[in-house]
């Protein structure tokens, strides 16, 4: 057998974050056993990886933040390893052939903190009372080793060990709590393939209230202080879960969890089944809705249907951003064609949205004019095939990972001439609105 270092091992295909993610491999499960101080902000992990290796392998490495590494396994047998600039570089013992399965374990300490980038410091924060995660795009490696590339999913258990009087909440289905002490472990599973900034912890002194009914179970997690306005502000939740529902199919995930921080935060932000608001977002007046229609339209339209390369992000956030609109619409608000016009009055037209650039590509054209984008494809299209696509969409790459030109080519197949997304996803200008 010939063996070779994998090329390129310390960097993903990612055409805008190359230095996230990892070639030679990919990851199928992630086996996480935490525990977390709250006071000190010190946090203990024991991660087990299990991989497929789509090449020979000398060497490889995971994405892993200011953390100290106490030891690194490779198949069970010590493997030697260097750990800087966010990557751990691990050599085993043996080499690894190409399609072979191989498991990794990484036990790992510290404090940890928010990965600082061009977006600001992403990742783990802590909060006045407990601690938050929120990833995107970079900050999955704030807390744990990984493959931190959108297209690496993979299933995950993660057993978090915490103060008892802590609430927790993590990215996947509850199984089981178990009490020791003063502490008490919480074990989270999430059977569907997840991307690695797609996975959240929340702690903190959080009352459980339920958020809507019907099939889909949904909860949340508050500040008892913000009980009233909470139950206003997120009343019509189950409403718009059967809503979005209607639109892109089955929810895809085991349940909805909403997270409201004590503190404030810029923005909400959405993980693989849970939402993470900030005290600032509940209000009593229903102020901020759409973000709440935002946030649970990701979990079909950016969680599930993942994206293949950061380039494609207008797929997440055009698709939320007109499902706002579209609430709106039905609930009595602003129709739909009324924001597009809005907005087309109002953006600059100065942005490719299939490709923005690593800088742009959390810019607002590339949320608003995405949602332009699916407004005209409604006018060309017509209602009925127009919500038909949507819907073929979400649930034919279900769970999958998708690019622009995968949406593209599920509109040929409903008749959308190519050149109808040349003017609106490739070229700058904007193009007329249609009336």
């Amino acid at each position: 057998m010939s063996t070779a270092p994998a090329p390129g091992a310390d960097r993903s295909t990612d055409s805008y974050l190359p230095e996230h993610g990892n070639g030679g491999y990919r990851v199928t499960h992630y086996d996480l056993d935490l525990d977390y101080q709250v006071g000190p902000n010190r946090l203990g992990g024991h991660a087990r990886i299990a991989a497929t290796a789509t090449q020979p392998l000398l060497r490889f490495s995971l994405d892993l933040g200011d953390l100290r590494v106490r030891r690194v396994q490779v198949d069970g047998k010590p493997a030697k390893y260097t750990h800087s600039g966010g990557k751990l570089r691990i050599r085993p013992q043996r080499p690894i052939a190409d399609g072979a399965r191989f498991r990794v374990e990484v036990r790992y300490s510290g404090t940890p903190a928010p990965i600082s980038g061009r977006w600001g410091e992403i990742g783990w924060e802590e909060l006045t009372e407990g601690s938050m995660v929120a990833a995107q795009p970079i900050g999955a490696p704030s807390w744990f080793p990984c493959n931190d590339h959108p297209a690496d999913k993979a299933t995950y258990r993660v057993s978090f060990t915490t103060a008892s009087p802590f609430s927790v909440q993590v990215t996947g289905n509850p199984r089981s709590q178990k009490r020791g002490g003063s502490t008490t472990t919480h074990v989270f599973e999430r059977p569907e393939p997840t991307s690695t900034y797609l996975m959240s912890v929340q702690v903190g002194l959080y009352d459980e209230v339920e958020l809507g009914s019907g099939e889909v179970p949904q909860r949340a997690a508050i500040p008892a202080r913000l009980a009233g306005a909470f139950a206003h502000d997120f009343g019509r939740h189950g409403e718009i879960m059967d809503f979005l529902r209607e639109l892109f199919g089955p929810y895809p995930f085991g349940e909805y969890v909403v997270v409201v921080t004590d503190d404030d935060l810029d923005d909400p932000v959405e993980a693989q089944g849970i939402s993470i608001f900030g005290a600032n977002h509940v209000d009593g007046r229903r102020t901020h809705e759409r973000l709440v229609v935002h946030e649970l339209a990701h979990q079909w339209c950016g969680n599930s249907v993942g994206l293949a390369d950061w380039r494609h992000i207008w797929l997440n956030e055009g698709f939320a951003t007109y499902a706002e609109w579209l609430w709106s619409e039905r609930s009595g608000g602003p129709t739909a064609q009324q924001h597009a016009a809005d907005w087309h009055a109002r953006i600059a037209g100065d942005l490719v949205i299939a490709d923005p650039g690593v800088d742009r590509m959390f810019d607002p054209q590339v949320y608003k004019r995405g949602a332009i984008t699916l407004h005209a494809l409604r006018h060309e299209l017509g209602d009925r095939p127009f919500f038909a696509l949507l819907h073929r969409w979400a649930t034919d790459h279900r769970h999958g990972t998708v690019s622009t030109s995968d949406f593209t080519a599920l509109a040929a197949e409903f008749g959308v001439p190519g050149g109808f997304f040349t003017a609106w996803l490739h070229e700058e200008e904007l193009p007329p609105l249609p009336a």
